[in-house]
């Protein structure tokens, strides 16, 4: 796995600026050429470029794996109907939900989404829908911001360090991973925020520590 050390925009908090999967990284409409470029090749995934609330903040305001990407209802129309004429071969949906920053309240990858347990269960049929996966209601470590709090991809998950060991044994149990607890930025809880990750490279804030950066690392190395 490749493991990658900078900012976006100037912010430590690269993972509130992107929504990724194995395959696509969609990134604001407002970041440079040079980021762009990097970032898709960092993370062997292709750039597709998109604003939500007409802003770059898309780990906060979209969710996506590979079956489907979920945005925010504060999208606008014409935001809307971009990324529903992006033709990427994968379902796009709004949802609809006063928790609105889904990024944040959703935590997916391939086969299991864990999400906000204040979810509805209609809301919690239509993310499980969109994603092509089980939906599960949980908090972890005390957060129902699963998504800002959590790490997960198709190869590993990490948990922030205030997450029980009932918990961790949930988690193993839901998506078939070992899970790792860890911080990351130096001791920040938020995990969720301050990384990018896939199945093929980790991309860290530059805050985060090295220890941080190996653990998290060889969680989502995978078997």
């Amino acid at each position: 796995m490749d493991v990658y050390k900078h900012n976006i925009k100037g912010n430590d908090s690269v993972g509130a600026f992107a929504s990724l999967t194995d395959k696509f990284v969609f990134l604001g409409s407002n970041l440079g050429s040079e980021a762009e470029k990097r970032i898709s090749e960092e993370l062997k995934a292709k750039p597709i470029r998109m604003s939500i609330y007409e802003s770059d903040m898309l780990g906060i305001w979209c969710r996506a794996n590979s079956n489907g990407i979920l945005i925010s209802e504060v999208a606008s129309d014409e935001e809307r109907s971009t990324v529903r004429q992006l033709g990427l071969g994968i379902r796009a949906d709004v949802l609809k939900s006063r928790l609105n920053a889904i990024g944040n309240n959703i935590l997916t990858n391939d086969h299991i989404a864990i999400i906000n347990p204040n979810y509805t269960t209609e809301e919690a049929t239509a993310i499980g829908d969109t994603l092509g996966v089980e939906t599960v209601k949980m908090s972890i470590g005390g957060f129902k911001t699963v998504g800002a709090n959590n790490i997960l991809t198709n190869k590993g998950v990490v948990l922030n360090n205030k997450s029980t060991e009932d918990e961790m044994e949930r988690v193993k149990e839901l998506t078939k991973l070992e899970p790792v607890r860890s911080t990351a930025s130096t001791g920040a809880l938020s995990i969720g925020l301050s990384i990018l990750a896939n199945s093929s490279a980790v991309l860290f804030g530059e805050m985060t520590t090295g220890y941080e950066m190996a653990r998290i690392a060889n969680a989502l190395e995978g078997a």
